[in-house]
């Protein structure tokens, strides 16, 4: 009998999509529409995301547009811009809501790599938590006796191989994110 791995490798996907989500909402000095995935706007008295009530354009390297399909809605668009603390200004005009990015500082690039770095932990944490979830059930299936001693350790050493392969992927998103901030 062999041991199935691929809730692991499944679980393990999940974390790099949650990483590269969570890495994509980090600015880095140019416009990027999935900025915006998280900002939530009231919507007569319903919470939705900015995306399904406006058209969301990038005008330039360094601005976007929000043209809400309901003119009644850019003020509390804006409102929802200026909560969400995205570190971009927001003005608004006679159509919408303009976002402008701007240039980057040394000292926001360093804060940006050390939340990039935050979440690169979080992701290796939960990656921890896999490996842990795996080994205990590994070590009870070698107690019931449905796998021997020797088999237990040999399925150790693929699920480490495993994790290890997960976290130098996690590792290559943070690289490339770090060297993004940097431009």
């Amino acid at each position: 009998m062999s041991y199935n791995f691929t809730k692991l490798n499944e679980e393990i996907k999940n974390i790099e999509s949650w990483l590269s989500k969570e890495f994509s909402n980090l600015r880095t000095g140019t416009a990027s529409i999935s900025i915006l995935d998280n900002v939530l706007v009231e919507n007569y008295g319903v919470i939705t995301p900015v995306s399904q009530i406006a058209n969301i354009s990038i005008e330039s390297a360094k601005s976007l547009k929000i043209n809400p399909y309901d003119s009644s809605l850019v003020k509390a668009i804006e409102k929802a811009l200026i909560n969400a603390d995205l570190g971009v200004s927001v003005s608004v005009d006679s159509s919408g809501v303009r976002l402008s990015f701007p240039d980057l500082t040394g000292e926001r690039r360093e804060e940006l790599i050390k939340k990039a770095k935050d979440i690169l932990e979080q992701g290796k944490v939960r990656l921890r938590g896999e490996r842990e979830s795996v080994w205990s059930d590994i070590q009870a299936k070698e107690k019931e006796g449905e796998i021997s001693q020797d088999e237990k350790f040999t399925y150790k050493e693929d699920m480490q191989k495993i994790i290890d392969e997960g976290g130098k992927i996690l590792e290559g998103l943070f690289i490339k994110k770090e060297q993004e901030i940097k431009g």
